[in-house]
């Protein structure tokens, strides 16, 4: 993809997160219309609010297919589209914990290209491209140097598995004992911008959506860090590693 068509994504879904945020910021701390409420997953009204503000922007400025979390598949996706969360930390927002985002990445034959995450709650707008860097609020950011997890912060989530044996969880547990600070903060998208622009050191999180983690690949790759994530599933669930590039 030309470099000036990329940047003209990027500026469109730049906008869409934006404007999706302007409207959550305004409800943040309100009473919230429960939609659906799950096991673990909760659904807000303002939920389908933002996505449909995204999804509008997304649809105007382009003609891709959008995939996201709460209306699904909007159009065959072949091999370039779009992928939108447009509230990530819904629990978090809910109980007016300030940790959460909205967030847009751009798929291309199976990659990420294009990272959008607007952290609307503090108006930082992180945003990166193949080739562009990584930015917040168009200042460059980057990855930490740290090189010893012993001096390391791991961001990560436990995946909501109903059982867990004993030998998994001693060795989720040394693992974690391995870092100097281990953090759960209820948003991946956060917690990819931590790793980016140099706040934390590593991301790691098992079984998790693509659109609670593809845009912060981008940041994070362009950031100077290093990316894994496994073939997504059927249901759009995947493995992911980031980080510095140093610790992994």
């Amino acid at each position: 993809m030309k470099s000036s068509n990329l940047l003209s994504l990027a500026n469109v879904a730049k906008e869409a997160a934006k404007n999706a945020g302007k409207n959550l910021f305004k409800e943040f701390q309100k009473p919230q219309e429960v939609l659906l409420s799950k096991g673990r997953d909760i659904k807000l009204a303002v939920d389908e609010v933002a996505e449909k503000i995204i999804i509008d922007y997304l649809k105007e400025g382009s003609k891709l297919p959008i995939l996201s979390e709460e209306a699904g598949i909007t159009d065959d996706l072949g091999s370039e589209f779009w992928v939108v969360d447009p509230l990530d930390g819904t629990s978090n927002f809910f109980r007016s914990i300030p940790i959460c985002s909205s967030s847009i990445s751009l798929i291309k034959d199976g990659s990420p290209c294009i990272g959008v995450i607007y952290d609307f709650l503090n108006d930082n707008l992180y945003w990166g491209a193949n080739g562009m860097g990584a930015h917040c609020n168009e200042m460059p950011i980057q990855v930490s140097n740290v090189s010893s997890k012993s001096e390391g912060t791991l961001m990560t989530g436990i995946p909501a598995k109903d059982n867990y044996s004993n030998s998994e969880f001693e060795k989720m547990i040394d693992y974690f004992q391995s870092w100097k600070k281990v953090r759960m903060i209820g948003s991946a998208t956060m917690a990819n911008v931590f790793v980016a622009s140099g706040k934390a050191d590593l991301y790691q999180e098992n079984d998790i959506f693509l659109w609670d983690i593809a845009a912060g690949a981008v940041l994070v790759e362009e950031a100077g860090g290093k990316i894994s994530i496994s073939e997504p599933t059927k249901e759009f669930r995947v493995n992911a590693i980031f980080s510095n590039g140093l610790l992994w």
